[in-house]
């Protein structure tokens, strides 16, 4: 009983210890401190506890203890529609909108973290068991540190090579380089742009990154991160000076347009490399290729 007493504890306290490793708050303000980490680390040390209990459960014949396991996995799906629903809620109130891709794919990870801690603390509390407690908060700490880097997926500096492009106007035509971005018809609105506007130019670095930036999904995203980063120079009802990324189908570049409060043009190169990029966009068409030939 003192085994199984050690597993338990040793179980919980890494699960959520990983649960809060995998927390924390960045420029994006979310989530929000500190009723947003209340809530994701409660269900980080449920997750934790439902991990920490199952085989001591088992070994003691406790079958239906580990039905709870699934009642588990349905309150976790409710975090990625809790999730999913305030950030629709608040993207109502953002200049800028992330879109429904990226709202879909933040829920998705902190449905998925909460697995993560389950596995962590399984891991731990099995491991006490069949040898003791120090190997056991070894091997979960080993655990741990192997599926760290889940914690940060790819961002847009792996797929695309970003570059300053130069802007300009052909009529009431804006463009960045020779990518078409909007038309603009107050002069008033053109002389701003010219002044105060950066473009950047996303280039693809093969076929699998062409068809990822064409999901506008993922151009959405760029536009709200870098608006973020940057601010942007609007107000409610100035359509003309929302951020927008549009696509050249010929070249499959794109180019991203921002009047920003921010004015090192740099800096907005940084920005657009540190845009994650959403699960839901990626694209492996060069994978599918490549394997069909490889086949024939």
């Amino acid at each position: 009983m003192i085994v199984h007493g050690n597993a338990i504890l040793a179980g919980v306290l890494l699960g959520f210890m990983f649960r809060l490793f995998l927390l924390r708050m960045d420029y994006r303000q979310y989530p929000s401190y500190p009723h947003g980490y209340i809530t994701h680390l409660a269900f980080g040390f449920i997750a934790a506890i439902l991990g920490a209990v199952a085989v001591p459960a088992l070994m003691a014949k406790e079958y239906t203890a580990v039905t709870f396991l699934t009642l588990a996995a349905q309150q976790f799906r409710e975090i990625r529609n809790m999730e999913r629903n305030s950030l629709r809620k608040l993207d109502e109130s953002e200049l800028v909108p992330r879109g429904p891709d990226y709202i879909e794919g933040i829920a998705r990870v902190f449905e998925g973290r909460n697995y993560l801690a389950i596995i962590v603390a399984l891991v731990t509390s099995t491991v006490t068991i069949w040898q003791n407690i120090i190997v056991g908060i070894a091997a979960g700490i080993a655990l741990s540190l192997l599926l760290g880097p889940l914690r940060k997926g790819k961002s847009m500096a792996d797929i695309v090579i970003a570059r300053l492009g130069n802007i300009r106007f052909d009529g009431p035509n804006l463009y960045v380089d020779d990518i078409l971005i909007m038309n603009v018809g107050l002069s008033s609105s053109r002389q701003l742009m010219l002044k105060y506007g950066v473009g950047v130019v996303l280039e693809p670095k093969n076929d699998d990154a062409r068809a990822t930036l064409a999901n506008l999904g993922q151009r959405q995203a760029v536009a709200h991160e870098v608006a973020t980063l940057l601010g942007v120079r609007k107000d409610v009802d100035e359509p003309e000076f929302t951020p927008l990324c549009r696509l050249n189908v010929a070249t499959g570049r794109a180019a991203l347009f921002i009047v920003p409060v921010e004015p090192d043009k740099n800096l907005a190169v940084e920005a657009v490399k540190k845009v994650p990029v959403l699960e839901s966009a990626v694209r492996l068409p060069l994978r599918t290729v490549i394997g069909q030939i490889a086949s024939d």
